[in-house]
Parts: C-alpha cells; structure tokens; sequence
C-alpha cells in the first residue's frame, strides 16, 4: 500500500512526541521592535515548535522568512516570532492576554498538532482553539488559522475529526484557512530534520510559500477595515 508523504510525517510525530511532546511551555522570548511606527501592521506568528523554528537559526524559521518576504514586496508589516515548542491548544489558550500584549493587527494560529499526538479528545482542541480566536476577534485581531492532519495511529474516526477541526473552526468564525500548514513538506525527508517533523530551513521556505497568500489576504482584509 502506498503511504502519502503527510502521512508518513504524521506517523513520526507520533514518535517525536516522547522527545519534543513534554517540554515546558513558557512565553517565548518574542522579537518586537520599539518603533512600531516603522511599519503599517504587526503579524504575530502563534504556535508550537513549527512556529517557534525548533533546530534551525531564528533566521530560518517561517515568521522571519515571512517577514523577509513581505519586504521584499514592498509591505512594511513585521512579524514576530510567538512560537513555544511543546506547546498545546490548552496552552495557546491560556497565554492569549500575552499574545495581546504584543498589539497585533493579525495572528497566524497554529496549534493543536501536540494535543494530537496524545490523543487528546478533538472537541476539547476544537474548543480551546475556538475560544482563542473569540479572544482574539473580541480585540480586532484578524485571525489566519493553520490546518493541521494528524497520524494513523488513533483510527480513521480520530483522524478524521482532528483534521475537520481546522475547517469547521474557520467556517464558524470567518476566519482565512490554510488548509494544510505543512503542504509539500511533511513526509519529505529532503526537507525535514533528523525527526521527520520539524523542517529545515529549505522546508520553511515552503511553508513560508503556503503562508505567504493567505497573510496577504488578511493584510487586505485589515486595510479595507480602516478604510
């Protein structure tokens, strides 16, 4: 049988989460320039490790390729770095008045994959995700949500229902939705670390590519706000 490439990333999470499932979450030491002045809005990147950019330079990581790439088309947006490895929905949750804190215009969220691989109840991570983003649209923040899949191991059934989580959120709350944040990078040894999980820095240049759209469309959606 012919195993797809998400698949088989998804599988390796599943033995991954041993070694990067239980680290201790804590605010992350968040890049944020003083003078806000010098750009039009403030993109605050939210997640776990694949947002944090665990194993490669913060160079390398998604948010500052992203913020490299809008720059070089000519948006002045700065994105900051809000990723914590090991982090889960529960987690996001909980740190949300942080995230705030930072004055985001918009928010790219993506958690929810740890809580998959324990095998956590998929209505309790549609929930806490849910009432992340009710926070943060409370506040005006335009909210991109990041599609995770998950690994085989816990049943079709499990699987299904995690991966419907992302949409079924995203149609509730008007939210734009990268369907798959890892989209021509999971399952691609060429592209990932030693774990088959975390991407290296060619990987994140794909995410930032899958990103990339979708930010745009909520950069328009924040100007036609204020018009």
């Amino acid at each position: 049988m012919r195993v797809s490439r998400p698949l088989l990333a998804v599988v390796a999470m599943a033995a991954c989460a041993l070694f990067y499932g239980c680290q201790k979450e804590k605010e992350p030491g968040a890049r944020a320039p003083a003078d806000r002045s010098a750009f039009e809005g403030t993109v605050v990147a939210v997640g776990d490790s694949l947002t944090a950019g665990y194993g490669v330079p913060e160079a390398d990581a998604y948010p500052a390729q992203l913020e490299k790439k809008l720059h070089q088309a000519g948006y002045r947006w700065r994105v900051i770095n809000a990723g914590i490895s090991g982090e889960t929905s529960s987690g996001t949750l909980s740190r949300v008045d942080w995230v705030l804190k930072l004055k985001p215009d918009i928010v790219i969220l993506e958690t929810g994959a740890n809580d998959g691989m324990r095998g956590v109840d998929p209505q309790l991570t549609r929930g806490n995700i849910e009432k992340t983003v009710s926070l943060l649209q409370e506040k005006g923040v335009i909210v991109v949500l990041a599609g995770m899949q998950m690994f085989a191991n816990l049943g079709p059934s499990y699987t299904t229902e995690f991966a419907a989580i992302y949409p079924k959120v995203a149609a509730k709350h008007s939210l734009i939705l990268i369907p798959f944040f890892l989209a021509d990078v999971a399952g691609d040894a060429t592209l990932n670390q030693a774990d088959g999980i975390h991407p290296v820095a060619k990987g994140y240049r794909i995410v930032t590519g899958t990103v990339y759209p979708h930010l745009l469309q909520a950069i328009e959606k924040k100007r036609l706000i204020h018009r």
